[in-house]
């Protein structure tokens, strides 16, 4: 009696994260959101998750490098909670890096899961491996402690997920 109560919990338990991952995480919610933002007075968009913690200065190391514009450092960190800062907002051509800092190996990828489409327009199938790094997909999983980068060259609003746990999932605003 108590396999079949297991049993029948796993199955809804199975049914409600595949509804969620399904109806939740459509491709219709995925297309860009830059319309539900505000802009301030500069123009420049911002969202309520993004925080100034996802991008830092680096500082010059002498005079000679001060006069060169400041570079900012793009990074997302992967937890057991999931990805954080959710929303990040960079300008086309940069770079945002994931650094995995769970117990889990994590996999980031271009939504909409399984088939990560969004960003390149081809499958999983199709751009694994991605060699000219285009298709927005790690490909593989990286250990904690690790990490993994790309540069961003469309613009859009980009959701994405971590193919290990789709349920772990985040945005990267690219203007």
């Amino acid at each position: 009696m108590n396999k079949k109560v297991i049993t029948t919990v796993i199955v809804l338990a199975v049914i409600v994260l595949g509804g969620y991952l399904l109806l939740g995480n459509s491709p219709s919610s995925y297309q860009s959101q830059s319309s539900a933002q505000n802009q301030d007075s500069t123009g420049q968009t911002s969202t309520d998750n993004q925080t100034a913690s996802s991008q830092t200065e680096q500082q010059p190391a002498n005079e000679q490098s001060q006069a060169e514009p400041q570079k900012k450092e793009n990074v997302v960190t992967y937890t057991d909670n999931g990805y954080f800062p959710s929303t990040i907002t960079i300008k086309s051509g940069d770079t945002v890096t994931w650094k995995n800092q769970s117990s889990n190996s994590m996999w980031t990828a271009s939504a909409v899961h399984p088939s990560h489409t969004l960003y390149s327009g081809t499958s999983l199938d199709a751009h694994c491996p991605d060699t000219a790094n285009t298709a927005f997909d790690e490909c593989a999983g990286v250990e904690p402690g690790g990490s993994w980068s790309f540069t961003f060259k469309k613009k859009g609003a980009w959701k994405y997920h971590n193919h290990l746990s789709p349920g772990d999932i985040g945005t990267v605003i690219v203007q």
